[in-house]
């Protein structure tokens, strides 16, 4: 079994629960918004690279490949 997760405009949405309610394939639809907590933390991530407070993906490698972090 395969998992799929999609991002349909309001009419492909109405077509693709058609299709999928009449072919018996069972779907849940996701309407929740992330938590509070996760959505401050993606902003306290954002003014981080803002400010400047970040180092690469490499840089990141580098150290803990020698334990520097």
């Amino acid at each position: 079994m395969s998992t799929y997760v999609v991002n349909p405009t309001v009419e492909q949405e109405k077509l693709m629960k058609v299709f999928l309610e009449e072919h018996h394939i069972s779907f849940f639809e996701d309407d929740e918004t992330l938590p509070a907590h996760v959505l401050e933390g993606i902003a306290r991530g954002q003014e981080d690279i803002k400010a400047g407070r970040f180092i690469t993906y490499d840089e990141f490698k580098k150290r803990i490949k020698s334990n520097q972090y």
